[in-house]
């Protein structure tokens, strides 16, 4: 049946042709090439242990009840928990097929940025951004802080992260959009309620060849101190990048690195990778709107809504995905979100 879904003699053929790739000069000496291998390697690893796990849990199950009535099976001890451990397996199977996208596999910068509100909105940001670190934390990514703007108070105006991992941008791109919280503000003396907003950018860090080239003429780069952690030599000197692309207007920032050139090559390739991402989403644009489909796109839709009064709700506008439980997901449990709209993605 696996192999019948899955071509298993495929998979197997690849991961041995990525290997012999991997121990060529060429790619043993190009770190980005190296970089794209190792990840298609995990990628196809990750495929066939899972493949494999299901069926051996199917052959061990089939061993396990052959000859048994319905009766006997239900008074069997633990056999309820060899159907959960097998479902369980099955459906992680499953997920693993959801991640088809063409940069589902790449890592990727999440930018959150606080809407109009003040301290309000600032304070929702940083919920946010401690949101999306657990989350991380949870699926075992790297995360980098590479620009950050405080807030007048409290929160961030705009941070952005470089998160490193298994189908990072597979993963995180279902958060692009803008996010509301409802609560009793903190900062009101009168305890009212408030409503913020705050909006989340993803992009793919794409390294390879297709890259779209960027002319000199095109962009605009400003140089100023960095601001946050990284020691003296970062703050006061003039090492944070501001790249602006001139035909389009977008913006990209970086500031973690220790010299000036670290910063401009990152924010390059920042860069590069949104322009290369709205290509892309302009052409799948035109073909939903050739089918007739009404799926917006579009950085500004709202996503998402955070409610913790006067009742407690966290509902994902695209799929109706909802739960009670707001303290959970503020603290990172993504995954129901996540993998609804995966599934939605491949319907």
């Amino acid at each position: 049946m696996l192999c019948t879904v899955f071509d298993v003699q495929k998979l197997n053929k690849q991961l041995k042709e990525l290997e012999n790739q991997e121990l060529s000069p060429d790619v043993y000496s190009n770190v980005e090439k190296a970089k794209i291998i190792g990840r298609e390697k995990r990628k196809i690893d990750d495929l066939l242990q899972k493949i494999n796990q299901v069926k051996d849990k199917l052959q061990y199950f089939i061993e396990l009840t052959d000859g048994f009535t319905q009766e006997e099976l239900e008074n069997i001890d633990g056999i309820n928990q060899e159907i959960s451990a097998l479902q369980q397996n099955i459906e992680d199977l499953y997920i693993s097929t959801l991640y088809n996208g063409k940069w589902d596999s790449c890592d990727c910068v999440l930018e959150i940025h606080s809407g109009a509100g003040g301290e309000e909105a600032q304070d929702w940001a940083e919920m946010l951004y401690r949101m999306y670190v657990r989350y991380c934390d949870k699926m075992q990514y790297e995360v980098k802080v590479i620009d950050s703007l405080a807030g007048t108070g409290a929160g961030y105006k705009s941070i952005s992260l470089l998160i490193s991992g298994a189908n990072a941008y597979g993963n995180l791109i279902n958060e692009k959009g803008v996010h509301r919280l409802v609560r009793i503000s903190p900062f009101d003396a009168n305890k009212r309620r408030h409503t913020s907003f705050a909006s989340v950018d993803v992009s793919p860090i794409i390294e390879n060849e297709e890259t779209v080239q960027i002319k000199q003429e095109e962009i605009k780069i400003d140089t100023y101190r960095a601001g946050g952690a990284g020691g003296q030599h970062v703050n006061k000197t003039e090492s944070a990048v501001r790249i602006t692309h001139l035909p389009t207007g977008i913006v990209v920032q970086c500031q973690n690195e220790r010299s000036q050139l670290q910063n401009k090559e990152f924010a390059l390739k920042m860069l590069a990778s949104k322009l290369e991402q709205m290509r892309q989403e302009e052409l799948e644009k035109q073909k939903a709107e050739q089918k007739s489909l009404d799926k917006k796109i579009e950085w500004g839709s709202q996503i998402r809504s955070y409610v913790l009064h006067p009742y407690n709700m966290v509902k994902d506008h695209r799929t109706n995905e909802q739960t009670s439980n707001t303290t959970a997901v503020l603290d990172g449990d993504l995954s129901q979100f996540i993998i609804a709209n995966l599934i939605n993605r491949n319907n």
